[in-house]
């Protein structure tokens, strides 16, 4: 059964979205309510920002997938964070065939056909599902694998985000790929507090995702998904095209940014906000300046 208190989340968000007006000649950037995507947001925001030489409006920690997918056909946003493999499964209800090139050309396809949505450039990294443990109840019962799981999941407690329940690449698939008999239902909680509960011991077992800061730096293991389970998820922008009319610079910064932030570098950045409790905004300001994304525009301005 969905979590009802997700539901009403993204209902309430739905609402909220309905009853605000955007203004004319501004670019909106969306994002969900993890790390990862605020982040993003950021490197989006920032960039069309000055790109673009025009007002850029935040429209933050969207509840999830359904909510950023029905506020950009509704041009309540312009332009959000997306996952490839997500965009397949979790919209598009389709199975993922083939590799990540495949997977997105399919992807960009059918945006374009049926919602009339434009899937730029990869940024350059797969944030997959990962299913994470602590280190040393790996070690312990000795598994490395996922496909090793299957005797220890009666006695293991898992936390997962709410999508994971309900999606196509979620928990019912990995249980049946795998053959998981868990001696309990899931327990549902925002993403946020996945790690959190994991390390105070209140579940054993999370859906966390690849580029997670905290699975490194507080001694968790990410399981191998041995039986490739789950498709790929690179990072793309969503875009409306009829901002990229409004505002042409703005295909050129989607292109600047293909392929430009490696999965380290996104661990890393994850980690700073949500490890070292650093601004979100900053870290992706200090990133574009490594890159010299933002620097190279300040030159070919003077």
């Amino acid at each position: 059964m969905p979590d009802r208190r997700a539901f009403l989340r993204e209902s309430l968000a739905l609402l909220a979205m309905s009853g605000c007006r955007r203004a004319k000649s501004e670019i909106v950037v969306g994002c969900k309510n993890f790390t990862e995507q605020l982040i993003l947001g950021e490197i989006f925001a920032q960039m069309l920002e000055h790109d673009c030489r025009g007002p850029v409006q935040r429209r933050f920690y969207l509840a999830g997938t359904y909510i950023c997918q029905q506020a950009i056909l509704a041009g309540r946003i312009d332009v959000y964070p997306e996952y490839t493999g997500t965009a397949l499964a979790a919209v598009l209800k389709q199975k993922a065939e083939g590799d990540a090139s495949q997977v997105y050309e399919e992807v960009k396809t059918d945006y374009l056909q049926k919602f009339d949505l434009d899937v730029m450039p990869p940024l350059g990294f797969n944030n997959s599902f990962a299913m994470v443990m602590r280190g040393e109840d790996a070690k312990k019962l000795g598994v490395t694998k996922l496909s090793e799981l299957a005797p220890q999941v009666p006695q293991m407690r898992l936390g997962v985000g709410y999508e994971f329940l309900e999606r196509a690449d979620g928990y019912k698939g990995l249980v049946r790929t795998y053959d998981l008999e868990f001696g309990e239902a899931p327990r549902v909680m925002d993403l946020g507090l996945l790690y959190r509960a994991l390390q105070n011991r209140t579940v054993d077992l999370v859906a966390g995702s690849n580029t997670d800061g905290l699975i490194a730096a507080l001694g968790f293991v990410v399981l191998e998904d041995d039986r490739h389970y789950f498709p790929p998820y690179d990072a793309v922008p969503i875009v409306r095209p009829q901002i990229l009319q409004e505002f042409p610079p703005a295909r050129g910064t989607f292109a600047q940014l293909a392929g430009r932030i490696s999965a380290k570098q996104m661990r890393q950045m994850n980690y700073a906000v949500d490890g070292e409790k650093r601004d979100a905004a900053a870290v992706a300001r200090e990133f574009l300046q490594q890159q010299k994304l933002l620097v190279a525009r300040v030159r070919q301005d003077e």
